[in-house]
């Protein structure tokens, strides 16, 4: 059984001061059976991440945090990057990788993103590898095609052994930010897609225990829905982390799900 993830990117959002009360606020609504039901994340810029890890190490939170990026290299003359070794230095467990943004604002290839899928394992990180078509690919119906020949030039460089150690989220570029969505049944296809190709390549134990995250304009209304289809196993959630009484609303889908997953 693959535990579900619930992944809340800020994006460039809130400062240290308030990512210490938001991380507070999560802390103090989240109870035990939150948590024993799934793995809560969230990615801070990083700025903040130290004042994150204060806190839930202090307070020995069960929620747990992560990069937005890391680099290709874990150090040298790179101004503004951050190395994947400064994050696990940081106690971050996780890091988002090929973010829909992070490729069209930053030009990042297929290339670099598999480097730096290569970057976080090495350093005991797990990657959140984002992956998806833009409106183009979707409405000329080759969004499928697009997607696995994005995740097959990501994952150029992982072996076998270590695929099952990457969560993919998938991201439709179109529905990011737009307040569009996917219907489930749009997320399962293109889920069920993603599942079959890591079989084909990998091998059916190794595809078994990636999680695959839906993401794109998720909001807690939309999340019951899309955690009842079968390869849906968490959501990478933008917007709505931010408010953090919605994004409490979103880690408890379970309380309005019917179906195998409450």
């Amino acid at each position: 059984m693959r535990k579900p993830l619930v992944a809340g990117n800020w994006k460039m959002n809130l400062n240290h001061l308030e990512a210490i009360a938001h991380v507070q606020r999560l802390a103090f609504s989240l109870k035990d059976a939150d948590f024993d039901a799934l793995d809560v994340c969230v990615f801070p810029p990083f700025t903040d991440i130290r004042s994150v890890q204060t806190l839930v190490d202090a307070d020995k939170l069960r929620i747990t945090y992560g990069g937005q990026d890391c680099a290709k290299m874990d150090s040298g003359a790179f101004t503004g990057q951050t190395s994947s070794t400064f994050l696990a230095k940081l106690g971050a467990q996780w890091v988002i990788i090929g973010h829909s943004e992070r490729r069209q604002f930053n030009n990042e290839s297929n290339d670099d993103v598999s480097k730096k899928l290569v970057s976080a394992l090495r350093n005991k990180l797990t990657p959140i590898l984002c992956v998806g078509e833009d409106l183009t690919e979707r409405n000329n119906r080759t969004h499928i095609r697009f997607t696995l020949n994005q995740l097959g030039q990501s994952l150029g460089n992982i072996s076998k052994s270590d695929v099952s150690q990457i969560v993919i989220a998938y991201e439709p570029v179109w529905a990011i930010g737009t307040g569009e969505i996917a219907t489930p049944e749009d997320a399962e296809e293109m889920m069920s897609a993603l599942r079959n190709w890591l079989g084909e390549t990998y091998g059916d134990s190794a595809a078994s225990k990636v999680r695959l995250l839906y993401g794109g304009s998720v909001k807690s209304g939309t999340a019951p829905g899309l955690m009842a289809m079968p390869n849906v196993d968490g959501l990478l959630v933008g917007g709505a982390s931010i408010d953090p009484d919605e994004f409490v609303a979103i880690c408890r889908y379970r309380l309005a799900l019917v179906g195998p997953r409450k």
